[in-house]
C-alpha cells in the first residue's frame, strides 16, 4: 500500500502558527520502523507503571538518549537556531513592542512553566492509578519521564552556554518554556495521534511565542527548546505510536520553521 505523507510546519515568527498541509514530494524517514526490518516487536506490557518505576525508567532514558532520532532532532533545531540568530533583535523588539499582544500571550509564562507542565504531568498518573486507567497511567508516567529529561539537557545547556537573555538576565538558551510545551506535545502525540498532537503543539507553538513576546527569550532560544522537548518526549515513548516522521528545515516570513513530515504506514 503506498504511504501517505503530511507535512507539519511549526513556525515561530512574529505570529506563531500550525499547519498541516500535504506534501508533495516523497518523505525520508528517519529510520526503518522494527517490523519492516524484521526485528520482532514485543507488545507493550499491560501494567501500571509505579512511582518508583517511573525514576527507574528516567535513567534508562538518559541512557538511550544518544541516538540518531535524538541527532536529527537536535541538528534541526540547531540548524533552526543558527538561521534565527542574525533576527534575534529584530524580532525581539518587533515582538515585545507590540502592546496589544502582551495580553494574549501573558497566560504562555505559566502554561510552559515546568512545575506546571510537571504537576500535570503527575496529576495525570495520579488519577489514573487513583481509577484504575492503565493508559492514563502510562501516559502520566511518560509525561512525567519528557519533563526529567527536557529539563535536565535545558538546564545542562543554559549553564554551559550563560546567554543573557532580551530582559537582561541570564541563562536564555535555550528556552525551557519551550522544551517542557513541545515535550508534552511529543509525548501525547505519540500516544494518542495527531487529533491531540496538532492541538498540542499549537499549544506548544504559543507557548514558545510568547516567550519572545514578554522579552525572555530569543526565536533561537526557543527555536532549540523545542528540539529539546521533542527529542525528550520521542525519547521516552519509543516504540509507541504507528506513525514516523521527517524533519527539515523551513523559511518562514519574520523568522524561521522547522518543518515535520508524518508519514503514515
Amino acid at each position: 500500500m503506498p504511504q501517505t505523507a503530511y507535512a507539519l510546519l511549526i513556525t515561530i515568527s512574529l505570529s506563531a502558527g500550525i499547519a498541516l498541509v500535504p506534501a508533495d514530494s516523497p518523505a525520508q524517514t528517519l529510520a526503518p520502523s522494527p517490523a519492516a526490518s524484521g526485528v520482532s516487536v514485543q507488545p507493550a506490557q499491560d501494567f501500571t507503571p509505579s512511582l518508583g518505576r517511573i525514576f527507574a525508567d528516567t535513567v534508562t532514558d538518559f541512557r538511550r538518549l544518544p541516538s540518531l532520532d535524538s541527532a536529527v532532532i537536535l541538528s534541526i533545531g540547531g540548524a533552526a537556531a543558527l538561521v534565527g540568530h542574525p533576527h534575534d533583535m529584530r524580532v525581539s523588539q518587533s515582538f515585545s513592542s507590540a502592546e496589544s499582544m502582551r495580553d494574549p500571550f501573558s497566560a504562555g509564562r505559566t502554561i510552559g512553566a515546568a512545575s506546571t507542565q510537571l504537576a500535570g504531568a503527575f496529576a495525570t498518573y495520579s488519577i489514573g492509578r487513583m481509577t484504575g486507567n492503565t493508559r492514563l497511567a502510562t501516559i502520566g508516567a511518560d509525561l512525567v519521564r519528557a519533563q526529567f529529561v527536557s529539563q535536565a539537557v535545558t538546564q545542562a545547556i543554559k549553564v554551559s552556554v550563560g546567554r543573557t537573555r532580551p530582559d537582561g538576565s541570564a541563562f536564555s538558551f535555550p528556552s525551557g518554556h519551550s522544551a517542557s510545551a513541545f515535550a508534552t506535545a511529543a509525548v501525547l502525540q505519540r500516544h494518542l495521534g495527531w487529533k491531540a498532537g496538532v492541538p498540542a503543539y499549537g499549544v506548544a507553538a504559543y507557548v514558545a511565542a510568547s516567550r519572545i513576546q514578554v522579552r525572555r527569550h530569543y526565536l533561537s532560544d526557543v527555536a532549540l527548546g523545542a528540539a529539546v522537548g521533542m527529542m525528550a518526549g520521542r525519547t521516552v515513548t519509543i516504540g509507541r505510536g504507528d506513525l514516523r516522521f521527517a524533519v527539515a528545515p523551513a523559511p518562514v516570513p519574520g523568522g524561521a520553521g522547522v518543518a515535520f513530515t508524518l508519514v503514515g504506514r
